[in-house]
């Protein structure tokens, strides 16, 4: 069981492109390739390179390929819909014109991904991974979202070739237990697969393990992380904010937290899981200096337990 694992620039706390404290692109797209990866996410529209023959030599020159680009933004409001289709067009172009990262054998989806993120309501970002507290849409947004998730998922497959997969996400309106059940019976499978994350799920309350196999027939892709258990309990009790508690260091590398890899290994390897995997590390970009040795860290301790 070797699967093929990227990485992403959040590892190096590019969330924001606007962030005036963000690494030189060039420096995230170096390290990853020294960590030992080969393909990586595009990250946030506006940190890469946006021109696609400018994009294709920057990642030719660190011998990287693309898995996923990502949008990331409200997708429950009607005035943001016509923006975030633009954007769409926008990523996928990119992506189905860049070194592309390559399939495996078996794999259900092939990449590249444009993974689908609700991000962006201040009470549910407010109230990340405390489900008591977080409102929940009313019927009327939850099925206003769910159609607009379709419409930029029909796009990217149909003008681009590219594989839409949702991602609940802490601190967006699909984070909780009901929300991602509700979400895998309102999308097909055929629509749009689904991106379930570790650490998301773990920041959520629920149990990795059993969220992977509850919803396996739809996972074309996944993201890991891990929750440093000590920090997580100490900004739930203070009500932080998910990308407060990544600043202060939430998440960790792989295998020095609270989520149970080799659990996870048996479990895909007993499903026989064949995707593409991508490592996310959120953390201040000020403290960017730790990214090398924490991606490099992660990678090593996921091929040491046999992915």
């Amino acid at each position: 069981m070797t699967l093929p694992i990227a990485n992403a620039p959040c590892s190096w706390g590019v969330d924001d492109p606007n962030n005036p404290h963000l690494p030189p692109y060039a420096t995230v797209l170096q390290e990853a390739s020294a960590a030992g990866y080969r393909s990586i996410e595009l990250g946030p529209w506006g940190y890469l390179p946006t021109q696609s023959e400018a994009l294709c030599a920057a990642l030719e020159q660190h011998r990287l390929s693309l898995v996923a680009g990502t949008i990331f933004d409200d997708l429950v409001s009607e005035a943001n819909i016509e923006r975030l289709l633009d954007l769409t067009h926008r990523i996928c172009r990119n992506l189905s014109r860049a070194p592309r990262a390559e399939p495996s054998e078996g794999d259900r989806a092939a990449p590249p991904f444009l993974v689908i993120i609700d991000f962006g309501n201040p009470q549910r970002a407010r109230f990340a991974g405390r489900s008591d507290l977080a409102p929940r849409l009313s019927q009327a947004e939850w099925q206003r979202m769910i159609g607009h998730i379709t419409r930029i998922s029909e796009l990217a497959w149909r003008e681009y070739g590219v594989r839409p997969v949702v991602h609940p996400h802490a601190g967006g309106c699909i984070e909780f237990a009901d929300e991602i059940d509700r979400l895998a019976a309102d999308i097909p499978h055929h629509t749009a697969g689904l991106c379930l994350d570790t650490g998301h799920l773990y920041y959520a309350g629920l149990d990795p393990a059993a969220w992977l196999s509850k919803h396996f027939e739809r996972l074309d892709y996944l993201h890991f992380k891990d929750v440093d258990p000590q920090v997580f309990r100490e900004v739930l009790a203070r009500g932080v904010d998910f990308f407060t508690a990544c600043a202060e260091g939430v998440m960790c590398p792989l295998g020095s937290g609270a989520i149970d890899y080799p659990q996870l290994r048996a479990l895909l390897a007993e499903r026989g899981y064949r995707g593409w995997i991508t490592i996310e590390q959120e953390r201040d970009p000020r403290n960017v200096q730790g990214s090398l040795q924490d991606v490099t860290a992660s990678l090593r301790y996921l091929r040491g337990l046999g992915f």
